[in-house]
């Protein structure tokens, strides 16, 4: 376990400043583009999900930070910056772009000391890293777990039946897509590495598993496979 730094150099108003810039350039990507590009019409390509999708990731990450003793100010920094250049450059780089501007913003917008935003920008840089994060620092390998974690549980299983409206699915194929979940949340369990993390994991696919046995009572005709 890491040693948590307990005075804290981001202060409540500027964390919300922050997160103010990393809504407006996701805002700011989206506008830009002619056309929307790259599937505006999926709402989890839109900014508004993305934002979203940020402040779960900022408090999941904080919560495995806090429980798991690495620190919360780079966690939860690094988290709010992880995808903030994700709808304006392709997938393969987003993590190192998004570091490229909590780095500029960091280093221009706050006086924090450089060790702070060298290791908030690692985090960011390495949050997609797919070898194992026991290799990672303690606060990089929280920001994975919670970036992993948010599609796991309702949120994840809300995502799904969202999605078979766009793709004119009707509600017979809800098995299918509830299974997606549990099946990415079974892959969640086995990358992440804290207990925290686990626990977590353990209590949203339990949760999805009841979702899926009260659809199969309630709805004739769907069958699960075992």
């Amino acid at each position: 376990m890491g040693v948590e730094i307990r005075e804290s150099p981001v202060s409540d108003a500027e964390f919300r400043e922050m997160e103010q810039f990393v809504h407006d350039y996701l805002a700011a990507s989206v506008q830009a583009e002619e056309e929307g590009g790259r599937m505006r019409w999926y709402p989890w390509h839109s900014a508004e999900y993305r934002f979203n999708h940020i402040r779960n990731v900022v408090e999941l990450a904080e919560e495995i930070a806090q429980r798991e003793g690495a620190n919360t100010d780079i966690t939860r920094v690094a988290a709010l910056f992880h995808d903030i250049a994700k709808l304006e450059v392709d997938q393969d780089i987003h993590a190192e772009e998004g570091a490229r501007i909590a780095r500029e913003y960091l280093e221009i917008q706050t006086d924090y000391p450089d060790s702070f935003v060298d290791q908030v920008c690692s985090a960011v840089e390495d949050h997609s890293y797919q070898g194992d994060i026991d290799d990672l620092p303690l606060e990089t390998q929280c920001l994975i777990e919670a970036d992993i974690l948010d599609k796991v549980g309702a949120n994840g299983a809300a995502l799904m039946l969202l999605r078979m409206g766009y793709e004119s699915r009707t509600h017979m194929d809800s098995a299918e897509m509830v299974g997606r979940v549990l099946e990415r949340g079974e892959e969640a369990k086995k990358r992440v590495r804290s207990q925290t993390a686990t626990d977590i994991a353990h209590r949203r696919l339990k949760r999805v598993r009841w979702f899926r046995e009260w659809l199969e009572d309630e709805i004739a005709g769907i069958e699960f496979e075992a």
